[in-house]
């Protein structure tokens, strides 16, 4: 059947030209109505010429042509509150219940293989400065909104809402309606009418794309004009990068910096651990026109991190083209990652000696640890102190440089979350995210299943079989307490730690 522009009417409102495709199913279209009324699906009745819209198909309808009128019947009002509930024995929960009791994030459902963008979404939720921008944006549904990062965007913040507001799993109807919109080819369908997969990475890199467009950047300082991008500041990095001819002395080495939201993580053979595999990827061969040989010839591209992001994504460069079997065939190998990353190897010397000072707290606060863990008195008071330190407030040294928000001002990362692969090639398979939720407790979200894993599990994602294999990792900034000793020099006022002198 066609795709038709009908109008629909709601009470008092009138919408028209609404797009209505009846190859997909009816839900679909129920959901663009969703973003435009916030009347939700099963509480929405639409009547065409006596006869009801269901969810599954079309089939009741005949006739359907363009401009004709639709009456829809439902309220956007709140659902009344459930009332309290007894306790419950965990064995009498059901899955819902026990997810809220261990606090655990809702699920996503899969709307037909679309478990690469809920893994995504799952792992872009951890970062809590997004989250707060998206929920400070203006982002609403329009009609000029439909199509485009606004509308991407405006899906996400509708959605992260939903999911802090609910331990049950949420059906993500709008913001696949509205990524498919933005991005067709994410639209494509296979044998028998159903959503073909998509790569995730690429569905990452396409969402950063969008949210870099619509998210403005923090900040007002000079420094912070030149990256005008909230996804620049936070997830951004830049390369030193230093361009020389191998077949002449005569022309000069050419440096740039070139600007990124992810590393890759190149594999072969020799590639048994992660830093290796960013090493790699830092220095290649490449092939170019020759101004002073006038011919092609290979220059040595050598390139330095410059500047670090707060939040340090890596890409594992898992699938390559199989022209024969015309797919993008996947390396199984057994690739090593941390749960705690220095990436203070891979930068200039320039970056290395501004995040030197950070460095050293650091190291200093590890040598307090060891001292009091070793001192005496700390074991005879070793639980009186436990019983403080919890009614005391933890506070964190600033993870960005003074003058560069969103930056990492110590190199030091933690890993919080994983987007993995099962499969054997990038358009087959199923995507998984692992998030972090608190020391050694992470959280696996299978769709819109939820269940908890061990820091052992998440280091069995580095490969080697059919099994789960990590794609994306996404590292946040390894936070420093503030020590005791400055603590109590911010309580003290200035006059007592600059006393006047004293008359003679």
């Amino acid at each position: 059947m066609p795709v038709f522009q009908v109008n629909v009417k709601w009470g008092k409102e009138k919408f028209s030209k609404i797009e209505c495709n009846t190859d997909e199913t009816p839900i679909l279209f129920k959901s663009t109505l969703y973003s435009l009324t916030g009347v939700l699906p099963e509480r929405m009745k639409i009547m065409v010429k006596g006869a009801t819209i269901g969810d599954e198909n079309w089939s009741n309808i005949k006739n359907l042509k363009d401009n004709v009128t639709m009456m829809m019947i439902g309220s956007a009002a709140e659902l009344p509150s459930e009332p309290t509930e007894k306790p419950q024995f965990i064995e009498d929960m059901t899955e819902s219940q026990v997810n809220q009791a261990a606090d655990y994030p809702p699920g996503l459902r899969n709307l037909g293989n679309t478990c690469y963008m809920a893994a995504t979404l799952q792992c872009l939720k951890t970062v809590p400065e997004l989250k707060d921008k998206l929920m400070s944006s203006e982002g609403r549904f329009t009609r000029q909104s439909m199509v485009g990062s606004e509308g991407v965007c405006a899906a996400m913040k509708q959605l992260f809402t939903e999911m802090d507001g609910t331990s049950d799993p949420v059906t993500p109807f709008v913001m696949v309606k509205m990524l498919h919109m933005a991005i067709p080819r994410f639209a494509e369908k296979g044998e028998g009418g159903v959503f073909q997969q998509q790569d995730a990475n690429e569905c990452w890199t396409e969402l950063m794309l969008m949210l870099s467009e619509y998210l403005s950047g923090e900040g007002s300082t000079a420094t912070e004009t030149v990256r005008k991008s909230f996804i620049e500041q936070f997830f951004g990095g830049e390369n030193k990068t230093t361009l020389k001819c191998s077949e002449t002395e005569e022309e000069e080495e050419k440096v740039s910096i070139e600007k990124w939201t992810q590393l890759r993580c190149h594999i072969n053979t020799d590639v048994r651990y992660m830093q290796l595999g960013l090493t790699m990827g830092l220095k290649e061969n490449i092939e170019k026109q020759s101004p002073s040989l006038n011919r092609n010839a290979v220059y040595v591209k050598t390139s330095l991190v410059h500047r670090l992001p707060c939040y340090l994504t890596i890409n594992f460069i898992r699938f390559f083209y199989k022209e024969r079997e015309n797919i993008n065939a996947k390396i199984l190998k057994d690739i090593k990652f941390p749960l705690s990353y220095d990436a203070f190897e891979l930068c200039s010397p320039e970056l290395k000696e501004k995040l030197q000072p950070m460095r050293d707290r650091f190291e200093a606060a590890r040598q307090r640890k060891i001292e009091k863990e070793l001192s005496a008195k700390e074991v005879t008071n070793k639980n009186h102190k436990e019983k403080e330190d919890k009614k005391k407030e933890t506070k964190y040294e600033s993870t960005a440089f003074v003058d560069d928000i969103g930056s990492n001002n110590s190199g030091y990362y933690e890993l919080q979350a994983v987007l993995t692969h099962q499969g054997r090639s990038s358009s087959s398979g199923h995507y998984v995210a692992w998030v972090k939720q608190r020391e050694d407790h992470w959280i696996k979200c299978d769709d819109d299943r939820i269940s908890y894993v061990k820091d052992e599990d998440i280091l069995k994602l580095s490969g080697g079989g059919d099994w789960h294999v990590a794609y994306t990792l996404l590292y946040g900034p390894r936070k420093l307490e503030i020590s005791e000793e400055e603590k109590e020099q911010e309580a003290v006022p200035a006059e007592a730690t600059n006393p006047q002198p004293m008359e003679s």
